[in-house]
């Protein structure tokens, strides 16, 4: 899905696949089309199955035995089915680059593609609805045309935003009250309340920005929000827990961000029953 790597349930993964794999491929052959030839990748896939077909194998094995580039692998997983298996990306071994096939884990599949596409809909509403149908198309990565469909047939709720907008929704999905509290909280980096798809969210103001991603953070840094919006950067540090807000913050904030970095700070370093080792900032974020 959006040809990167996402960690899905057995059960929603054949579905999934199904929904998005033609898709999925035209999209591939459109962005490689200068650099590999078309007809090359399905027989590249049959090769690489024939090698799993005795169990996992490294991305880098695969592509020595074969004697083919990065960008003929990455096509390779838009004509076959590949996960990443156990015991890949640990602490020990950053890189969850151990293959193998969807169909030895899983079993066969015996989704359909209309199947798939409604489940893709209802799981991306389900985590980030009320949203718009641009939002869905950008989020799946599927056309707005493949999706109308689908949409048309699931008896989705609509509402409307701030501009008259329509937004969809799963039916029964419960809405906040709009005068819900949103206390201070601490965010690490690579936290997804951040690397969401969609700026619509508002809780990274766009003066912000650029002071959390750039070219050399595309990861992010680990921030802090007030009211709901990132409002400075923290750091650990000599044991204790450095606040830096981007703007002034009014005496009864400031007392509720120290509050809550020393509850951070706690959980950082200070050992308890229900963590006795220390964790470190990476192991927080996970």
């Amino acid at each position: 899905m959006r040809v990167t790597i996402h960690m899905v349930s057995a059960r929603d993964y054949w579905p999934l696949t199904e929904a998005i794999r033609q898709e999925r491929r035209e999209w591939w052959l459109k962005a490689a089309r200068r650099q590999v030839i078309a007809e090359q990748i399905p027989k590249v896939a049959r090769r690489v199955r024939a090698l799993l077909a005795n169990g996992p194998r490294t991305r880098e094995e695969l592509t020595k035995e074969l004697g083919i580039d990065s960008t003929t692998w990455n096509g390779v997983g838009m004509w076959l089915d590949l996960i990443r298996v156990p015991p890949s990306g640990t602490w020990e071994r950053r890189s969850a680059n151990l293959y193998g096939l969807a169909e030895d884990w899983l079993g066969a599949s015996d989704a359909t593609p209309d199947e798939g596409l409604e489940l893709l809909v209802r799981r991306y509403l389900g985590g980030f609805g009320p949203a718009s149908r641009r939002d869905v198309a950008s989020f799946t990565g599927l056309s707005p045309s493949t999706l109308e469909p689908v949409i048309g047939r699931l008896g989705l709720r609509r509402f409307r935003d701030e501009s008259g907008g329509e937004l969809l929704d799963v039916p029964r999905a419960p809405l906040p009250d709009p005068g819900t509290p949103a206390p201070v909280r601490f965010l690490p980096t690579w936290d997804a309340t951040l690397l969401v798809h969609a700026r619509r969210t508002q809780i990274l103001p766009e003066r912000h920005r650029s002071r959390v991603f750039d070219t050399k953070t595309p990861h992010s840094v680990p921030t802090f929000t007030v009211d709901g919006q990132v409002a400075g950067t923290w750091r650990e540090e000599k044991g204790g827990v450095r606040i830096e807000p981007f703007e002034r913050l009014s005496r009864e904030v400031r007392r509720e961000v120290d509050e809550e970095a020393e509850r951070l700070r706690a959980f950082l370093v200070e050992p308890s029953e229900r963590r006795p080792a220390r964790v470190s900032l990476d192991q927080a974020a996970v």
